[in-house]
């Protein structure tokens, strides 16, 4: 990708009219939590007038340059808002020791006109598979609870760098929801389950699973997730908001707990495509918009014609039920009234992209997890982990099974020559089965559902999740970009939008004009369970 166009993307999103002022004064106490299903009360989330639910990364630099708020402020309202909100969904395991510190010098550096970028002050919540310094990275697993490991993780040492404040760690499906055939996402032996903020007895979607309740719950302003195969695109989908897959390598994954350096990547997650897009400038280390500069340029989601003579080829998955299918329509046609064609499309190879895909990560698992597992005390390979869960009652109190650990073990090496065609194979299908359909119908994006409604969590069951539109652009490597698209009942759904190889840049203007016209967003009742004449079920 040229610099430039990450960087004018960027620039184009962040101008959003500001908030008005408030009132100067001191934060305010979050209150703790009313009854079970019912929404925290109003000033659980502001601070100094601001709507944590709705404010972006622009409105608050701005606010932080006028001296009518600072971190210290941000963070500590946001810590608060952990401590009375999170103990109903479970998505944060930790708080940093030193978040009020690192707020407090990015004060000084705004005080004194030196700030870093778009990020400096602003908290940023981790998944647990994200290496740090200074807390533990566990994966979710009991075998490493202990020690941190030695270093930040490259794209930490990027957020330290920006000035961002490391808030804390997110739960996440233990081991990226790469070891039993049945698991659950969102549950972890070292964190427990995390639950759906808006029906709580729902699932979360895996394995980001923390990093996005967390954000509809407004427990940060952004937070960083993973993905092999789905992992930062039906979670934010589930939960209702806005994950970004980057393309493969830009982002680095050094110091990333890994499933396969074939496909994963991290990205970042928000409430709203604008932050989304301000951190992954930082997280790839190019074009970081200035926060001083950010504030003069042209607002381009919200511009009348934004989404006129786009083309959309609409995948629409109607194996993910009808109520899924009838919020396509719909979403079909609000595009269409803004201006956008869009075609129905069906990418090919589908079902040999399906075939191939598992097999190749037990290979890339293998080799991968042992060259990570030899950098951290513990188990120091595959065969010593599956060794510890045997051994270690707690890492079954969900479900018991590792049968793909156990399956990973006796997979052929990545030196095999089937191994070898399968990978080239793969990459081959899932990079046409994008190429093909968007030059076929000279298309800006392919757009899909990215979740069905969110099924009920359990343990004994396992997920109901065969979501097959995120797999094309996570096999190739392309962008995927999911943003709210509205709900079925109370349970958010996602619009899965994905572009070809590193259009990033391209796909983060076109999902933020898509947002503004969808207009989808809207705030977690923290329901118990889903009202009489819902969804049971995912409808696979």
């Amino acid at each position: 990708m040229k610099k430039r166009n990450l960087a004018a993307v960027t620039a184009a999103l962040v101008l959003v009219p500001l908030l008005a002022a408030g009132a100067p004064g001191q934060l305010a106490e979050a209150s703790a939590p009313d009854a079970v299903g019912s929404s925290p009360p109003a000033d659980a989330r502001l601070v100094h007038g601001v709507d944590l639910d709705t404010v972006t990364i622009p409105e608050l630099q701005a606010r932080m340059k006028r001296g009518s708020l600072t971190s210290s402020e941000l963070t500590r309202a946001y810590l608060r808002r952990i401590k009375a909100v999170d103990p109903r969904i479970n998505a944060v395991l930790r708080t940093s020791p030193t978040a009020l510190r690192q707020a407090a010098a990015s004060d000084v550096r705004h005080r004194r006109g030196t700030v870093r970028g778009p990020l400096d002050g602003i908290p940023v919540l981790l998944k647990d598979n994200v290496n740090t310094r200074d807390m533990p990275t566990t994966a979710g697993s009991l075998a490493l609870a202990g020690d941190p490991p030695d270093t930040d993780a490259v794209l930490v040492e990027r957020l330290r760098a920006a000035g961002a404040v490391i808030l804390g760690k997110a739960n996440m499906s233990e081991w990226a929801n790469f070891r039993a055939a049945r698991p659950t996402s969102g549950w972890s032996a070292v964190g427990g389950q995390t639950n759906n903020p808006y029906v709580l007895d729902r699932n979360p979607c895996g394995s980001s699973s923390g990093s996005a309740a967390a954000l509809a719950a407004s427990l940060a302003q952004v937070a960083i997730g993973t993905e092999t195969d789905g992992s930062i695109v039906c979670p934010a989908g589930m939960n209702g908001v806005v994950g970004h897959k980057p393309s493969l390598g830009l982002v680095s994954q050094s110091g990333v707990v890994p499933i396969s350096a074939e496909q994963d990547t991290a990205g970042p997650m928000a409430r709203n495509v604008v932050d989304t897009a301000l951190t992954l400038s930082v997280l790839s280390g190019r074009d970081t918009v200035r926060a001083g500069s950010a504030f003069g340029l042209t607002d381009a989601a919200a511009r009348p014609g934004a989404l006129r003579g786009k083309r959309i080829g609409l995948w629409r998955l109607p194996s993910l039920g009808t109520e899924v299918d009838a919020l396509m329509s719909r979403t079909a046609a609000r595009l269409r009234a803004s201006g956008a064609r869009v075609v129905e499309v069906t990418p090919p190879y589908q079902e040999r992209l399906a075939a191939l895909e598992f097999p190749a990560l037990l290979s890339e698992f293998h080799r991968d997890i042992d060259a990570y597992l030899a950098t951290r005390g513990g188990p120091r390979n595959l065969a010593e982990l599956i060794e510890f869960n045997r051994a270690h009652p707690a890492e079954q109190t969900c479900f018991a099974g590792q049968e793909l650990f156990e399956q990973a073990l006796a997979a052929p090496p990545t030196t095999d020559p089937e191994y070898r065609a399968m990978r080239a194979e793969l990459t081959d299908l899932s990079r046409r089965s994008i190429d093909e359909t968007i030059a076929a119908h000279d298309l800006d994006a392919i757009a899909s559902p990215a979740n069905p409604p969110a099924w009920t969590t359990d343990c004994a069951r396992g997920d109901n999740d065969v979501i097959p539109s995120s797999t094309p652009a996570a096999v190739a490597g392309y962008p995927s970009l999911s943003v709210p698209a509205g709900s079925v009942g109370e349970l958010p759904v996602g619009l899965l939008l994905m572009a070809g190889d590193h259009r990033d840049a391209e796909l983060l203007s076109l999902g933020a004009a898509v947002e503004h016209r969808l207009d989808a967003w809207r705030a977690p009742r923290y329901l118990p369970t889903s009202p009489s004449g819902a969804p049971r079920s995912s409808g696979r």
